[in-house]
């Protein structure tokens, strides 16, 4: 197989058991650009690695330091083979462009559930914000229950934020975090989001206040990254 290039990952596709993501620290805006094409010629040389990536997509932070990896699985099992058989020299071809690069968390997600703009509505992200959420201990339970209660939330809205095109959930296989994937037309659109009334994205009210002090979150954060490039297995080969 082929390695494909595309705009953008679909984070709800019914095929992918996990979705994996994690985080590069590379420290500046000229070494984000230049990881990006650093990955970009180390995946596009080779074959696509295993039948059982569905997918593999990199966003710039705005944070000028970092890079988001956000990959969909088969199942664990897909991963472990790339992991032995691919992985090493892909990574040794990056280092060796972008030396010093530094590797945080990789976290494994199963996808839960969606909230999405009017059907028909065509518009690509230029912002993808990710949410990490994390509870105090593994409870897979309380995992969807916060999931289920944000979009209760979401319902008592009249509509979604102007420029918000999608929010993806996932959560943590390990019972302990929850991951939104949203997708925005652009930053400034969420920046205008959260300069609205309410605590974030949201109006005032008491189903958001339950999301916001939820029993056993202990941390988390929000963090806007620029889509940078998405790849998937092409036909040939």
């Amino acid at each position: 197989m082929t390695t494909h290039f595309t705009d953008r990952p679909d984070p709800a596709r019914s095929d992918a058991a996990f979705a994996k993501a994690s985080t590069w620290d590379v420290g500046t805006p000229e070494r984000q650009r230049e990881a990006v094409d650093a990955i970009r010629k180390a995946w596009g040389s080779r074959e696509w690695p295993h039948p059982g990536l569905l997918s593999y997509s990199v966003c710039t932070g705005e944070d000028g330091a970092t890079l988001l990896h956000y990959s969909q699985w088969t199942g664990e099992q897909a991963y472990q083979d790339f992991v032995r058989e691919n992985r090493d020299a892909r990574n040794a071809e990056i280092d060796a462009a972008v030396p010093g690069i530094e590797r945080i968390a990789l976290h494994t997600y199963e996808f839960y559930r969606s909230g999405l703009r009017a059907a028909g509505d065509t518009s690509r992200p230029g912002c993808v914000v990710i949410v990490d959420v994390e509870f105090d201990g593994p409870d897979p339970a309380r995992q969807r229950d916060w999931v289920d209660a944000v979009f209760e939330a979401l319902g008592n809205d009249v509509d979604m934020p102007e420029g918000g095109i999608a929010a993806h959930f996932h959560v943590g296989t390990d019972g302990t975090r929850v991951l939104n994937y949203a997708e925005w037309e652009s930053a400034e659109h969420h920046i205008a989001a959260l300069a609205e009334p309410g605590d974030g994205v949201g109006s005032p009210s008491p189903l958001w206040e339950r999301v916001q002090k939820y029993p056993g979150m202990t941390g988390g954060g929000v963090n806007r990254y620029t889509p940078a490039l998405s790849m998937e297995p092409g036909a040939g080969g």
